[in-house]
């Protein structure tokens, strides 16, 4: 239990951050279960901007596969291996998470999963998540070391925006009108990780969406 217990806050409408939503056993499970995920084929991996550019923070995905800018069923910019599947216990949990935080946004049946590993130089550049054809939340998981995320407006990478910090087992769902705010992590925390979790360092972030393809 925590000294001081954060409380749950609307970042931005439709912008949702429940601290410590995720038990501890349910943190294990998922740092075990993102091991897994990372191995060949299909496994970890860190994408190429169009610029050419490196991206320092490392992905696997479930369910359909990203990269600059686009989806596929196959990892075209790696292996070519087919993506690893998205189980549905996993999909259930982004269910639960919409329920809790913005039910109007129900039914919800998210088919990606993108799970980002942040090492301690890793950092995340402004962005908006638009890849997809669906607007329908996205949901957030953290796990490991503490991070700084920037959560901003819908029209540039500029201000106004909110430095939330992010610790292991919150939750941050994003939809409706701030669907598409533009957002990244400009830190992480090192060494904040509780080790008991399975994690001697660094950061996991597992983000569900809803692709609307087929």
């Amino acid at each position: 239990m925590e000294l001081f217990p954060r409380p749950r806050t609307e970042i931005a409408p439709g912008a949702v951050h429940v601290p410590g939503w995720l038990s501890p056993q349910r943190q294990r499970q998922l740092v075990a279960a993102c091991r897994e995920w990372a191995r060949p084929p299909a496994g970890l991996r860190a994408a190429r901007l169009p610029s050419g550019a490196q991206m320092s923070v490392r992905t696997v995905c479930l369910g359909w596969h990203w990269y600059p800018y686009r989806y596929s069923k196959t990892v075209d910019d790696g292996d070519g291996a087919p993506v690893k599947p998205l189980p549905d216990w996993l999909a259930e949990l982004g269910r639960r998470a919409v329920a809790e935080t913005c039910p109007e946004a129900l039914p919800y049946e998210p088919d990606i999963a993108l799970v980002n590993f942040y090492d301690a130089e890793a950092r995340m550049g402004m962005h908006q998540d638009r890849d997809e054809l669906s607007r329908a939340p996205v949901v957030s998981l953290s796990l490991g070391d503490e991070c700084v995320f920037r959560f901003g407006n819908t029209e540039n990478r500029k201000q106004p925006y909110t430095d939330v910090e992010l610790r292991s087992g919150d939750v941050f769902v994003f939809g409706g009108p701030s669907r598409i705010a533009y957002h990244g992590v400009p830190k992480t925390l090192p060494g904040t990780a509780d080790p008991t979790l399975g994690m001697s360092s660094g950061r996991l972030n597992i983000t569900l969406r809803e692709s609307g393809m087929r």
